[in-house]
Parts: C-alpha cells; structure tokens; sequence
C-alpha cells in the first residue's frame, strides 16, 4: 500500500510546478505583502518618536534636539509595529529586502527644511492662538468686574444697615 502512495507523490512531483523559484535565473519580484525593510518620509515625519517606543528590539532612534530618525536595519525583525503605531503615517514597509553587508550598519536620515519650517510656523501658530485667548480670558474677567459695579457695591452699602435694624429691634 505504501508503495502506491509512493508513486502517486513522484508521479505528481514530476509533473507539477516547483515549490521555489529558480534565484538567479527569475527576476526578483515579491509578493505584494512582503515585509522588507522600513522607509521613512522625512517631509512628513514630526519626530515624535512613538516608532523608536514601540520598537520591540529598539531599531529605531529619534534625537529631537538634532532633528534625526535612524534605523538600524541588521536589528530590524520587520513586525510593522512602528508603521502601525505612526500618527502621521510617514512610515511604510517596502517590498525590497534590505541588502546584506560584512558590518552592522545605522542608517540615519536628518529632517527636511521644509518639515523643521513647517514645525515652527504651527509652533508660532499655537503661541500666537495661546496669547490671543489669555488675552481674551483676562478681557472676559475685567469686563465682568466693570459691568457689575452696583451687585459689587450693594452688599457693602447693604452691610451697615443690617446692623443698625437690629439695634432697633432690641
């Protein structure tokens, strides 16, 4: 029986297609879903670093004070959990696996000018509308004192002549 079992997988095996593709001779084309290695838009990216927190083997490194986004790529287990987790959808994963090398590589991308510009044009943009409503507040607090002068006066004028009634009463 398990002679006949035998020949129905070589007889199947001889005329199906492989399993694997032939490397050198087929093109590299990935599936669509494959997980290769993470890019990063700079233009986009606010360097908030919830990639670099959500990293399970701590790939990914934000320094906000010199406004740059490194990923070392050997450490990289291609989970998604940094793309998943970006507010601002910057990050995506390319289909192109990252090329092996002799040496453990960082790669480190600086922000774009255009991005740091656009930063601190909303960061003005925030002061000015925070200002702008302090003064306001302040403006609401002094025209409610000044627009009640008599409700503010009248329970001093109201005190003194409680006492005096009183006196009559006794």
């Amino acid at each position: 029986m398990s002679l006949v079992n035998f020949n129905k997988t070589v007889i199947k095996n001889l005329f199906s297609k492989p399993a694997t593709r032939k490397y050198p001779f087929e093109p590299k084309v990935y599936p669509e879903r494959t997980r290769g290695h993470v890019v990063n838009d700079m233009d986009v990216c606010v360097l908030c670093g919830l990639c670099s927190i959500k990293c399970p083997t701590h790939a990914i490194t934000v320094d906000k004070a010199a406004k740059t986004w490194s990923i070392r790529p050997m450490s990289c287990i291609q989970c998604r959990s940094c793309v998943d987790n970006c507010p601002k959808k910057c990050l995506s994963m390319d289909t192109q696996f990252t090329e092996p090398g002799s040496e453990k590589l960082t790669k480190t991308f600086p922000q774009s000018e255009k991005a740091i510009a656009a930063q601190e044009a909303l960061m003005k943009a925030a002061k000015e509308r925070a200002a702008a409503a302090a003064a306001a507040k302040a403006a609401q607090a002094g025209n409610a004192a000044n627009a009640n002068p008599v409700a503010n006066a009248a329970p001093a004028a109201q005190a003194p002549a409680q006492p005096a009634a009183e006196k009559k009463d006794e």
